[in-house]
């Protein structure tokens, strides 16, 4: 059983700043990439950020300059600090790791989500 647990989301006016963290537990061997999806009413799930084991990162257009994504190998958790936030980046959040499993084989998992709400 594998969980990705997120927190960090919340209301915020336009201009401050959040983080969101997500940590994946159960039977993996580790994460060989996480990272952070959104979506809002009436529109596709797009990427926000993307980070592998090794520390590449990868960024929507949108978000570059002003999103931040990190990871701590060790705990299998990444982090996406989100500055200078603008009422469009409203939307749900949902983590999404890739895993080595136990059995060596890799898995894809989401998250439930977060809620991120940038009032203006």
């Amino acid at each position: 059983q594998v969980q990705l647990a997120e927190s960090g989301g919340g209301l915020v006016q336009a201009g401050g700043s959040l983080r969101l963290s997500c940590a994946a537990s159960g039977s993996i061997f580790r994460a060989n990439a996480m990272g952070w999806y959104r979506q809002a009413p009436g529109k596709q799930r797009e990427l926000v950020a993307a980070v592998t084991r090794g520390g590449s990162t990868d960024y929507g257009d949108s978000v570059k300059g002003r999103f931040t994504i990190s990871a701590d190998n060790a705990k299998n958790t990444v982090y996406l600090q989100m500055n200078s936030l603008k009422p469009e980046d409203t939307a749900v959040y949902y983590c999404n790791a890739r895993l080595l499993a136990t059995n060596l084989y890799e898995y894809e998992y989401w998250g439930q989500g977060t809620q991120v709400t940038v009032s203006s």
